[in-house]
């Protein structure tokens, strides 16, 4: 493996979107650009935490507040210590505020009015995970209406209009209705002031 390419200031990406808006594509591409490990934080915790209570995919909102806080922290331990890691998980920027070292990277997929087209992230499900629509519609706008009820609950005093992709927690938004995988990851190098010849 090439040695891991260094950038002045930064120790770890963050990289976080809605469901199926190119997160993990995106993250996966830099993690192996830049030679750092990807993290893939909520996957690997809500995977552990939704077998051990016996919940569905969707069912966010059934999980303990204790375990939300519980990962946080954790994340927090992660944010404050490591390097050379793509960290990828939906609050990890929001997590990052105020920690030195993090560049924090959003992905949408939005249309020119700044809609967010949730009909190209549902597709993108059920071509991703073999879904049926019906499914790829439940993981997409139930569990992230449940997603962002809990976390408004324990982050935001219950504020109805609070979103974790709230463009001023991050330090770069690429959309991906407007750019393919390889201008994504282009457009990150780039802000990044890297060169790559690979």
């Amino acid at each position: 493996m090439d040695k891991p390419v260094e950038i002045s200031d930064i120790r770890i990406i963050t990289v976080s979107g809605r469901i199926a808006s190119g997160s993990t594509t995106l993250a996966k591409h830099l993690a192996k650009q830049l030679g750092w490990k990807h993290l893939e934080g909520g996957e690997i915790f809500w995977e552990a935490v939704r077998k051990r209570l016996g919940l569905s995919e969707k069912d966010t909102n059934l999980r303990p507040d204790e375990e939300d806080k519980l990962f946080d922290e954790q994340l927090k331990k992660i944010l404050e210590k490591d390097k050379n890691i793509v960290l990828e998980t939906k609050l990890a920027a929001f997590n990052a505020q105020n920690i030195p070292g993090i560049y924090k990277i959003l992905v949408i997929c939005d249309d020119e009015n700044g809609d967010d087209k949730a009909d190209v992230r549902i597709d993108r499900l059920v071509n991703r995970e073999e879904l049926s629509v019906e499914d790829a519609k439940i993981e997409v706008l139930e569990r992230e209406a449940n997603d962002l009820e809990k976390w408004r609950k324990l982050y935001a005093n219950g504020d109805p209009d609070w979103v974790y992709w709230d463009k001023k927690y991050y330090d770069l938004v690429v959309n991906t209705f407007t750019h393919n995988q390889e201008a994504s990851s282009n457009l990150v190098i780039e802000k990044l002031g890297l060169e790559m010849t690979h």
